[in-house]
């Protein structure tokens, strides 16, 4: 069995800061395990960067599923009792909830265990039984999560993971943390979590890079989306993967089937504007997993009739990138890549 653990950065941000004629504040933190960049302008720069830092870290504490002291590891370890929430963890399951709901189950939470038999949690990887899969899935969903007012009870074998909307949460913060700040420019790259702050000192919009999924080298793309005050998250089979017996499994995982989704995409992005006291990053990073479970068909209906605000670019096994056409002025194609290039509407 052999591990790969590639392309965490789906999104890397293409800047030219040499260029610029005003100066960036950067920061590197490596938090949720991911190695995680933070770039900031102006006089309150380094400031808004320290705080961020410090955010972080904090919500790490608080989100991750892995330490035993968070807030995560107290409900799992609670299951089947009430548990006392904060504001924000009854926030975070409420979102949860709602884009289950939305995704008809194919963003949940509760897939934990799930992902835990394959061993992508743990990082020992396996490839579990049909038995022990259709076992574990019965725990499965998001009516086995129970939020009261300042409580949340999970069902007795249910357990939960926020890491499929934690670093999209953790933008929103970081993005609330530089408009407190006063920072007009700026951009964080959270693995393939992205958040454009403004423009470039320039006055140009941010270049962010769609990696391509069959070249490891982070400089390899398949196109790039140009960003003013948005946020852009992708998801792929490519970013964490184990071979097994000629066959590879990937880490996203089809709350109805228990296996590695064989969705016919091997990467989403998912765009959205950054607007004042709305949760889009989370959002992004909600639909850009949910959306690559449901594969290109459905994702784009879901997109055509969802009454939430976003784009979509899409990567096929069969060599093509598909883009909506609320992107179609800001989106580049790659010369070279090997793909073919749609816009749906």
């Amino acid at each position: 069995m052999k591990r790969f653990l590639t392309g965490i950065m789906a999104l890397v941000m293409l800047l030219s800061l040499t260029a610029c004629q005003e100066e960036a504040t950067q920061k590197q933190v490596f938090a949720m395990d991911t190695v995680m960049t933070l770039a900031a302008y102006g006089k309150s720069g380094e400031a808004a960067l320290k705080e961020a830092e410090l955010e972080l870290y904090r919500l790490e504490a608080m989100l991750s599923r892995t330490s035993e002291n968070s807030k995560v590891s107290e409900i799992n370890g609670a299951a089947g009792e009430a548990v006392p929430t904060e504001g924000e963890i009854e926030e975070l399951l409420r979102l949860a909830k709602q884009y289950s709901e939305k995704t008809d189950g194919a963003f949940d939470v509760t897939i934990a265990p799930v992902v835990s038999a394959w061993g992508f949690t743990e990082t020992v990887y396996r490839v579990p039984g049909p038995a022990e899969l259709e076992g574990l899935l019965q725990s499965v969903g998001e009516e086995f999560v129970e939020i009261r007012d300042g409580s949340v009870v999970l069902a007795p074998e249910t357990r939960i993971d926020l890491g499929g909307i934690a670093k999209g949460y953790a933008s929103d913060r970081v993005a609330e943390i530089f408009e407190a700040n006063g920072v007009e420019r700026g951009w964080i790259s959270l693995g393939g979590n992205v958040m454009a702050k403004g423009t470039r000192p320039d006055g140009d919009p941010w270049k962010v890079g769609i990696q391509h999924p069959e070249i490891t080298d982070q400089e390899s793309f398949v196109g790039m989306v140009f960003l003013e005050n948005a946020y852009a998250v992708t998801s792929g089979g490519y970013q964490r993967y184990f071979d097994e017996n000629g066959r590879t499994y990937h880490h996203i995982i089809d709350p109805a089937t228990g296996y590695p989704a064989d969705s016919g995409l091997t990467s989403v992005t998912v765009v959205a504007d950054l607007k004042d006291g709305v949760r889009n990053g989370t959002m992004c990073d909600a639909l850009s997993t949910a959306l690559f479970v449901m594969g290109e068909e459905k994702a784009l209906e879901f997109w055509r009739s969802s009454t939430l605000d976003f784009e979509l670019v899409l990567v096929t096994e069969d060599g093509r990138v598909v883009v909506t056409d609320g992107l179609s002025d800001r989106f580049a194609e790659a010369e070279g890549s090997g793909y073919t290039y749609e816009t749906v509407s």
